[in-house]
């Protein structure tokens, strides 16, 4: 087989490699942004839902609680929408 095309086989299987490479990383980027929304989507029920859980709570050490679980998941939103402003991606929910 000539050099030449031993060295354009080569190049050709690179390429591929390459090619599989970077799907593979979008696909994984995809999974990644995907998780992303679920969470997000999550967070965001949660700093509707517990409010109204405080309110209906039986116990102060419930509401308590609840309270500051609250203020733990409204900054777990901040920071999930910081990471989405990191990717250049919108802060969507997923369902």
């Amino acid at each position: 087989m000539p050099k030449n095309a031993s060295s354009k086989n080569g190049s050709i299987k690179s390429a591929q490699k390459v090619k599989a490479t970077s799907s593979a990383a979008q696909g994984l980027r995809d999974l990644f942004e995907d998780s992303l929304k679920d969470i997000y989507w999550a967070e965001k029920a949660l700093v509707k839902a517990l409010p109204k859980m405080a309110k209906n709570a039986t116990s102060q050490e419930l509401v308590t609680a609840l309270t500051e679980h609250l203020d733990v998941t409204k900054q777990q939103v901040s920071r999930l929408e910081e990471v989405f402003q990191l990717l250049g991606k919108p802060a969507r929910a997923k369902k």
